[in-house]
């Protein structure tokens, strides 16, 4: 048995939302210290990695820790009609399985919605060793992405101590999109090594739009032709991380 309670359903909205950008079908645990959640793409291109602490919620009842099967889109569809000063409850009934959604406010609307069967597959950690590591703000990487996407499908990530910069190349147009040590946007880059990575642009714009309605900062971590990390940090607390694998080039 669980029972969640938020008092800001447009928080909870924009997480699940971020979410939605890679799966529809998920696996959540329900533990006595938080809710969790990590999980792959149909394609296995990417990952995420998302926690909410107990702390975050008004109310947090978890009688012992549980698996949970939900349709993604079914429960964003719910989310959305509760406005920003309302708040929703997410409750399980034990008799029915179904997942109770309870929205407060001016009024109050009672949703039911079938779970699924939880999915036994343990999604691991990657272990990877980063030798670069970017913290930028979530707009200014949103908009060099938008920059590359002008001319290509996919980006080229290249740093060294004094710069990250961002190479997209087309069949026509090409782009670069340089950050360089002490930018605005560039909060502050460490690398131990220097290192390129192509990736997914299409990917990387989902991501990175759905996120940033979550947080103002992110950080970059990657290597040369290794998945790279980025961490959306989250001021009220929890853990957004996305993992992307690289698209490997051929010279």
């Amino acid at each position: 048995m669980f029972k969640l309670k938020v008092a800001d359903s447009k928080f909870l909205r924009e997480m699940v939302t971020a979410i939605s950008i890679l799966v529809d079908e998920a696996t959540f645990k329900i533990e006595p210290d938080g809710l969790k959640l990590r999980a792959m793409d149909p394609s296995r291109v990417a990952m995420i990695d998302f926690e909410l602490p107990k702390t975050i919620f008004e109310e947090y009842v978890c009688s012992e820790p549980i698996k949970i099967g939900m349709k993604i889109s079914e429960l964003l569809k719910l989310l959305k009609r509760a406005g920003k000063d309302e708040a929703v409850e997410l409750l399980l009934d034990d008799k029915t399985g179904r997942l109770q959604v309870k929205i407060t406010g001016k009024y109050s609307r009672d949703f039911t919605m079938p779970t699924l069967l939880a999915s036994e597959e343990e999604v691991p950690t990657p272990k990877i060793t980063f030798n670069v590591k970017a913290k930028i703000t979530t707009h200014g990487l949103s908009e060099a992405i938008e920059d590359a996407r002008l001319v290509s499908d996919h980006v080229r990530f290249e740093a060294d101590p004094e710069k990250l910069v961002l190479n997209a190349m087309g069949d026509l147009m090409g782009a670069t999109i340089t950050l360089q040590k002490g930018n605005d946007a560039l909060l502050d880059l460490e690398v131990k090594e220097a290192s390129k990575a192509t990736f997914s642009l299409n990917y990387l714009s989902e991501i990175i739009k759905a996120a940033s309605a979550t947080s103002d900062i992110a950080t970059l971590e990657f290597s040369t032709d290794m998945p790279v990390l980025i961490d959306f940090q989250q001021t009220k607390g929890g853990k957004l991380t996305f993992f992307l694998a690289p698209r490997i080039e051929t010279e």
